[in-house]
């Protein structure tokens, strides 16, 4: 006889209960979890995104404002501020090669041999020019290992030196001025025309362009060629 189609199989509602609860599960039962997990997850991620980002751009971990204590104190304000030296008579390779020197004794000495021959703040000067040593300099503006920079390529392109290291001839002790960062030098290839001046004025603090520097900028381009590139192999050799 036919199974009543009102009342189902006729079989007890605790059998058919069972046979459900012992069907096999399509994914395990730990998948449940995944739900509340990826929402954990995400909210994980956002959080650790913006203290990466915080980090890598926060002025402190680009080391804009880096001051480190030299050897000798000297002062960038008075003898390019006050006293008027170029700055390639102490960082005398910097329109010649991709280093730029800094003084050794015997350029400090020029001078001090006959100003302030006494002074205790130059000792360590005058101890280097008599046993023949170098004086150990602390570089401030240091890249990393992986990038090169050239600075006679720069320099000869006509890019003023305050374009990278700010207005020198007003600072007591020098400090990292911009931050140095590929995005930063990358924006400056892509578009260097507002950095552009005349050669013979890449190293004058105080110059101000007689036009709108994007302007001027464009033609000394031009007149000398200048095509930054973008290339990654250009600064990661």
């Amino acid at each position: 006889m036919a199974d009543d189609p009102v009342k189902g199989s006729g079989a007890p509602a605790e059998e058919q209960h069972d046979s459900h609860s012992k069907r096999p599960f399509l994914f395990p039962r730990w998948t449940n979890l995944m739900g509340p997990l990826s929402g954990v997850i995400a909210i994980g991620g956002i959080v650790y995104l913006a203290v990466l980002v915080t980090a890598v751009f926060h002025p402190r971990n680009s080391a804009i404002g880096y001051m480190p204590e030299q050897p000798v104190p000297y002062s960038h304000a008075l003898h390019v501020g006050e006293l008027g030296m170029d700055c390639r008579y102490c960082h005398n390779t910097v329109d010649e090669a991709a280093h730029a020197s800094v003084p050794t004794a015997e350029v400090c000495m020029n001078c001090h041999k006959s100003v302030h021959t006494e002074s205790p703040k130059l000792l360590p000067v005058r101890e280097a020019y008599a046993n023949g040593t170098v004086i150990e300099w602390v570089k401030v503006h240091d890249l990393a290992d992986y990038a090169y920079f050239d600075h006679s390529a720069h320099v000869n392109a006509g890019v003023g030196c305050v374009s990278c290291h700010g207005r020198v001839d007003r600072m007591e002790v020098v400090w990292q001025e911009e931050k140095l960062t590929m995005s930063w030098c990358l924006d400056c290839h892509r578009d260097p025309e507002p950095h552009l001046r005349p050669r013979d004025q890449v190293t004058n603090m105080e110059w101000v362009p007689d036009e709108e520097p994007a302007v001027l900028g464009a033609r000394l381009r031009e007149m000398h060629d200048i095509n930054p590139s973008t290339d990654c192999t250009t600064c990661h050799r």
